[in-house]
């Protein structure tokens, strides 16, 4: 960002816009001088995209002003229209193009949605995306094997009523990561309170919980330090547990700028994913006639091992230290910016090497060569995922890479940064906007906050703590006359069925709820599990139709307008923008007071948004396509001043994670293939042609149990059994990886990260050939249930 000038008062130095990226050929980058990389596996990016033109030919004119016109509905990078604020030139991805056909695609027809719901059960929900839309509001009560329609104010009064005679503890909000707005999200959290529950919560906190939780108590922010352009020039980027590439495709664009300005890639993670080491960038066309080395280095630690392997790269500073006062640590930072020094010194100096390397997987000279790397460096980015956050000790690995920056001085400046790589467009905004137990608009629950809000909405909030989404399907599993037991259960999309740990008792937790609403574009397999008294299903509106358009915020902070888009040839007639649904709930629930918390436009929920949290102070201003503003500035922590008590940012001491991994036994993760949260779209993943059903392990590993590539193997534990086959990968020994959510039957429900509440998605397993598995399995597994001391999940 070399060409930032402007300095804000309040907001500090502000983003300077796009840049350009180098139009002369680089091939020390090139994957090989063979175009388009025939003969490898890698994605057919052009075919794909006349695949999407062909399944939106009726409609392709809408389809055309979404992607021209519209925020993206994708990820969360925050490309408006074709444009972003990274680089300069076109942007559109296969991720964006695979979510279009749900704004473009009709109605769902009425011999489909109305026909038996057991064969209807039969379609997975790749196959009930592709059918259609949500046509008109739907109801199937108890004992009813069909869906009836039904109007909206019959269904509105039905659920409202239902409200008005339980408890407000017994009834939950969530809202998913699709495509919803800051503008839902807020009236979703406002109606919420109103209503008397704070059981509101949203997916973001499934994905990013820990992010936002250690990033507040080590430097005092819940978002991204510093923006996508610092990435481009800095002298590392690390990427921790990430997938960027194939999570967000833009971000590969960015990468390849970055590579040529001499910035160093780093990618962290047992599985060297083939979309971080190789990647054809279709809109750059060097990248898509050779390709592009993505990472110059793979550190291959162990699943869980990371907080060990943070340890062991401080350790190496410190000796570093000793021999040499400055060489390795940013003392002029520390002493003026960081408290905790010696405390997180002793910490690393009372560890030993033995531990770190056994816990890391890593080498001694491997981690001291990054160690140096980063040591020798002035700049670096540190940005993770879901690699690092969904672990039963996730916030303490986020506090360990913010260790490092502090370490370095990494932070509110130009090229350095920490980064949460977030997947979902807008899910940035949803805590921002409070929709989430555990703060409000602009802040906590602390004293000021809370009275603050109270005076902008006029009624009094609920002062008792609201549950997450793991605990709420927990407690709709308990028994009717449980003071806990959630009775109603209100859904803006989402699929728990295939997000959450054990699908098994989340069918049962939701057919254990009363009343079920899931307010949704497209039916999925949850839609179709029963409920005590009815399942209500309400057809949301797209953000390309919501009425006075919509925001959302990206990774970066960055707010992006995205207006109203005319011409659908397809339209749901009956569909209704998000927010207005709320507003009418609960004018229903409690229509003396419902005045207050009405509103009669998306400007109108805007301009009070501005007020509920400052940050967002400029959101009221946002009225047409490409209208965007970032709150915050360029870098939060601008020359190293925390929003923290005293302006300091906090070193924590961190202990290494006990994973209770018995021998014999491996440590398994969930990946993502083809897909997009958990919308698949495609069995195989192009990237290393896994299908669905493929154990990545190591091959050294499968030699010690005399499994050969390809055969029917089975994993399984005490919470669960998959039945796949062995696909060989560079993926580090004793770990291996599951596709989700396919191998979620594995992992236990009940464990979370107790500072921020995310569900653990890692588990130990064992691994047996099929043929031996299942000829002993009468004998050893299904009369010997397998003891929790065998295979235990660390809690």
């Amino acid at each position: 960002m070399s060409n930032v000038t402007k300095k804000d008062p309040k907001k500090g130095t502000l983003h300077s816009g796009p840049t350009s990226i180098s139009k002369i050929p680089a091939p020390k980058h090139w994957v090989s001088p063979v175009p388009f990389g025939l003969g490898k596996i890698k994605p057919k990016h052009i075919r794909d995209t006349m695949k999407v033109a062909w399944e939106n030919k009726d409609n392709l004119k809408y389809a055309t002003n979404i992607l021209t016109k519209g925020v993206c509905d994708g990820c969360a990078l925050g490309v408006s229209g074709l444009y972003d604020q990274t680089l300069k030139g076109p942007h559109i991805c296969t991720t964006r193009l695979n979510v279009l056909r749900l704004s473009t695609m009709p109605p769902l027809k009425e011999e489909i949605v109305h026909q038996d719901v057991d064969k209807l059960r039969q379609y997975s929900s790749a196959e009930l995306r592709k059918m259609g839309r949500i046509p008109y509001p739907l109801i199937r009560r108890k004992g009813e094997n069909k869906f009836s329609r039904i109007s909206w104010d019959d269904a509105m009064d039905m659920i409202a009523q239902k409200m008005q005679t339980l408890d407000p503890k017994q009834y939950a909000f969530y809202l998913t990561s699709r495509g919803i707005t800051n503008e839902s999200y807020y009236t979703a959290g406002k109606v919420a309170r109103f209503l008397g529950t704070n059981h509101v919560d949203n997916a973001s906190r499934i994905c990013h919980s820990p992010s936002k939780t250690a990033l507040k108590r080590s430097v005092g922010i819940g978002a991204s330090s510093c923006t996508y352009k610092d990435w481009i020039g800095t002298d590392v980027l690390v990427f921790w547990g990430s997938v960027a590439s194939n999570a967000s495709p833009v971000s590969t664009k960015y990468m390849l700028a970055a590579k040529k300005k001499g910035t160093k890639i780093i990618v962290i993670n047992p599985y060297k994913e083939p979309a971080m080491d190789k990647y054809w960038v279709p809109s750059n066309a060097e990248s898509a006639l050779f390709g592009t080395q993505v990472a110059d280095d793979f550190y291959q630690v162990n699943i869980g091992g990371d907080i060990a392997f943070m340890h062991g790269i401080m350790k190496h500073w410190f000796e570093m230290e000793e021999e040499q006062y400055g060489s390795a640590i940013n003392h002029e930072f520390v002493q003026n910016h960081v408290n905790g020094y010696e405390e997180l010194k002793a910490k690393v100096d009372e560890l030993s090497w033995e531990d770190i390397i056994h816990s890391s997987g890593m080498p001694k000279e491997r981690i001291r060569e990054l160690a140096e790397l980063l040591a020798n460096s002035k700049n670096a980015v540190f940005a993770w995922a879901l690699g690092l956050t969904m672990h039963s000790f996730a916030t303490d690995n986020i506090s360990q890479v913010a260790n490092l920056a502090l370490l370095r001085g990494y932070l509110g400046r130009e090229h350095a940064g920490l980064m949460p790589f977030r997947g979902h467009s807008s899910v940035q905004g949803t805590g921002e906007m409070g929709a989430d137990p555990f703060v409000l608009p602009g802040g906590g629950w602390d004293e000021d906050n809370v009275k603050r809000i109270e005076e902008l909405w006029g009624f009094d909030l609920p002062k008792w703590q609201g549950d997450i989404v793991g605990v709420n399907l927990e407690h709709a599993a308990l028994p009717d006359d449980h003071e806990k037991k959630l009775k109603l259960y209100y859904m803006s999309g989402g699929n728990f069925l295939e997000t959450m740990p054990n699908p098994e008792f989340i069918e049962k937790a939701l057919s254990e709820v009363d009343i079920r609403v899931h307010q949704d574009i497209i039916l999925n397999t949850s839609t179709l599990v029963d409920a005590k008294e009815a399942v209500i299903v309400l057809p949301a509106k797209t953000r390309f139709e919501q009425e006075g358009g919509g925001t959302s915020t990206s990774t970066e902070r960055m707010v992006y307008f995205s207006p109203e888009i005319e011409g659908n040839k397809q339209p749901v007639e009956e569909a209704r923008a998000e927010w207005k649904i709320y507003v009418e709930l609960a004018k229903r629930v409690k229509p003396e007071t419902a005045h207050l918390v009405n509103f009669e436009t998306a400007q109108e929920i805007r301009d009070e948004i501005a007020k509920a949290n400052p940050d967002y102070d400029g959101i009221q201003h946002l009225k047409k396509q490409g209208d965007v503003f970032q709150w915050g500035g360029a870098w939060l922590c601008e020359d190293g001043e925390c929003p923290t008590p005293d302006g300091r940012g906090n070193l924590i001491p961190i202990d290494i994670p006990n994973l209770e991994k018995p021998e014999g036994t491996f440590y398994v993760t969930t990946r993502r293939g083809k897909q997009f949260n958990s919308m698949v779209f495609k069995e195989n993943d192009p990237f290393n042609n896994a299908g669905r059903y493929d154990v990545l392990m190591n091959s050294k590993d499968a030699n010690t149990l005399n499994i050969v590539e390809g055969e029917g193997i089975v994993v399984y534990n005490q919470h669960g059994v998959f039945q796949g086959k062995a696909l060989f990968t560079d993926i580090a020994r004793g770990n291996i990886g599951l596709h989700f959510p396919e191998g979620n039957f594995l992992i236990p429900k009940g464990i979370y990260d107790s500072p921020s509440g995310i569900p653990q998605y890692s588990v130990a397993v064992k691994i047996e050939k099929a043929e031996r598995f299942n000829a002993r399995k009468d004998i050893d597994y299904l009369e010997k249930k397998l003891e929790d001391d065998e295979i235990d999940a660390p809690v």
